[in-house]
């Protein structure tokens, strides 16, 4: 597959305990499922030729004979597949038995991994019957040649150099120092995993939460396999418990799946650009490992299985959306308290305009003062209308601020806007940059210099989304002395404003659901017929597109061709191809040109993963060339 995606597959096939020709027939009708649905990597859980609960049966010579005969019928069977499998079961060699995953590409066995950690308290006596591998590497006799036995084995991709696979089995994952961590250590960004886990109260939700940290820390891809209801329930149940996470992400899971497979795709491209970000994830030595090519299908662009989600900086279930909104906005009042405490000042002040982004800043400055047990009257919100205000949105900055008990007070600027347009030649009847610029310049002005008179500090209220943009007026509201919106991206302003509405008095939750309801808008070009007559999103695009372009270039450094797949996938039905390749362009052209604005920010707190200050995250010369992301435009 194109673009770094990987189709991966975790199968639990029917299952009769010891009677390997059934469970070999039903291993061979999930690999045709899986080939015929374009996976390039299908895991079956542990000895599943065998079955798990054969007990002392695996000590018969008939029974491990059988399961290396069916091993060579399903590699057999699956010459011309270019597809990885890995496969479970009982492998005797110099008088000791391993537990093994077997490894198959395009009709060869290339490799056996054993486990290494065998498991022997409450339900589990495998060391009755299974040794771990002594030493690194063991050539195991395989129908007149040798295969390669080993812990430290990555398989890696003949199409694909991020799309490395590592092996681990059941156990491995829950011992202290898991075979996965040295695995990833030495390239591997897809870990499978053949499991046969009985489930007991409570091991699901554990299992699930190991995984996710476990690929979370590895920064990796993770494919589980877990035997299903045709093991021996004489003393346990297994239900299939299978699933497929990604970087701590679950991308698929499913219980009581005996029979059938989970299917996803796991980004190795996006992995591998997250471990180039870390300097903490350190390489291993190549020396320590043995690197074995398979093959894989030649790059085809399918439609993805797994979800893209249209906002990414917002979570979908409304539980995690309001956890994470408390959370925001506890983050951006912690960071405006520090501020307010060293800089010994009581007051502040915010130019709200009726809209959005001021609308929030004001939310976090009363929360801060609450914090810190400081009068809300020490915070001033200045109102400063001029040729675009409306009644509403000036209405709506009253009845906010009266509502939240802090200092108001309306400044006009027009006469002050007027003269200045005298001064420069400025004609009010040529709505140009300078006409709009000049409000936004004055308004900041009149903060400024509010704030010096009380011993102030200005708080500023543009977002993320306007800095990636550079829609911001420099030298205008651009500037601040502390910006509590600038890691917050527009999609999740409107969804913080939203929780506090939804958790406040009347009077403040009504003013806030007409501030919702109202178009964004600088509203610097004056009214038609008493309504808005400047829609941002008319002019930049939809806010939602940018945010999404916004997290996928900056955070992972995707391709805009990537971007613009992932787009249309998580769009689909809303935006058209054409319009969603539209406003990318735009984005990539305002992104690189209004860099110098995001050079010179003021302070204020980084909230998520995606972030342009200069101090943080975001490095960037104000002249590099957009030419190579817009050469497939």
């Amino acid at each position: 597959m194109v673009d770094g995606f990987h189709r991966v597959a975790a199968a639990t096939p029917q299952a009769k305990v010891a009677d390997i020709q059934y469970n070999e027939k039903e291993i061979i009708r999930q690999i045709d499922e899986a080939y015929n649905n374009d996976v390039e990597l299908l895991v079956f859980p542990e000895l599943a030729i065998t079955g798990y609960t054969c007990g002392d049966l695996f000590n018969q010579i008939a029974l491990l004979d059988e399961a290396k005969n069916s091993l060579l019928r399903i590699a057999n069977y699956t010459d011309g597949m270019k597809m990885l499998i890995c496969v479970g079961l009982p492998i005797s060699v110099n008088n000791k038995l391993y537990n093994c995953i077997a490894v198959i590409n395009n009709g060869d066995v290339l490799a056996l991994i054993p486990k290494t950690n065998i498991p022997n308290y409450g339900e589990f006596y495998e060391a009755r019957w299974f040794s771990p591998l002594d030493g690194d590497m063991l050539l195991v006799p395989f129908f007149g040649r040798e295969l390669l036995m080993g812990r430290n084995i990555i398989f890696t991709s003949s199409a694909d150099d991020t799309f490395k696979v590592g092996c681990e089995i059941c156990e491995d994952l829950w011992v202290p120092a898991s075979p996965s961590s040295n695995l990833a250590l030495g390239g591997a960004t897809v870990i499978c995993n053949s499991s046969a886990s009985n489930e007991v109260v409570g091991k699901g939700e554990y299992r699930e939460i190991l995984l996710r940290a476990q690929s979370g820390k590895l920064i990796c891809g993770y494919v589980y396999s877990d035997a299903g209801e045709g093991e021996s329930s004489t003393d346990s149940v297994f239900i299939g418990a299978n699933i497929i996470v990604e970087n701590g992400s679950v991308l698929e899971s499913t219980t009581f799946s005996t029979g059938k497979m989970i299917v996803s795709e796991i980004d190795t491209q996006r992995l591998a650009s997250e471990r180039r970000r870390s300097n903490t994830f350190l390489n291993g030595r190549d020396e320590d490992y043995t690197y074995i090519p398979f093959i894989s299908p030649e790059n085809k662009t399918h439609k993805l299985k797994r979800r893209i989600a249209p906002h990414p900086f917002v979570p979908e279930s409304s539980i995690e959306r309001e956890e994470r909104s408390s959370y925001i906005l506890d983050l951006q009042s912690a960071g405006l308290s520090k501020r307010i405490k060293h800089t010994n000042s009581t007051r502040v002040v915010i130019g709200l305009s009726g809209g959005l982004d001021s609308t929030l800043a004001l939310l976090v400055a009363v929360r801060a003062f609450d914090k810190l047990s400081l009068p809300r009257s020490g915070i001033l919100a200045i109102t400063m209308p001029c040729f675009g205000t409306t009644k509403r949105t000036k209405s709506n900055a009253e009845k906010l601020a009266n509502a939240l008990n802090v200092d108001f007070r309306e400044i006009p600027i027009t006469d002050s806007v007027r003269s200045h347009f005298k001064d420069i030649g400025q004609s009010e009847d040529d709505r140009n940059v300078s006409y709009e610029n000049s409000q936004a310049r004055e308004r900041t002005q009149v903060l400024m210099d509010v704030a010096n008179m009380l011993g102030a500090i200005v708080i500023g209220t543009g977002d993320l989304s306007e800095l990636a943009l550079g829609w911001a007026t420099y030298n205008g509201d651009h500037m601040s002395m502390y910006g509590v919106n600038g890691g917050v991206p527009k999609t999740l302003v409107r969804h913080l404003v939203r929780y506090i509405a939804d958790n406040s008095k009347e009077d403040v939750k009504n003013v806030l659901l007409d501030i919702l309801d109202t178009p964004v808008s600088p509203e610097l070009i004056p009214p038609q017929d008493g309504e808005i007559s400047q829609v941002t999103e008319d002019i930049v695009g939809p806010y939602e597109l940018h945010d999404f372009f916004l997290y996928y270039f900056v955070r992972f450094g995707f391709t805009p061709k990537k971007i613009e797949r992932l787009a249309q996938l998580a769009f689909s039905g809303i935006y058209s191809d054409e319009v969603i390749r539209k406003w990318l362009k735009i984005f990539i052209r305002r992104f690189f040109s209004q860099q110098f604005k995001r050079s010179c920010l003021p302070d204020g707190p980084k909230i998520g993963s995606v972030t342009l200050s200069p101090r943080s995250d975001w490095r960037m010369s104000s002249d590099s060339s957009p030419s190579l992301w817009l050469k497939d435009f």
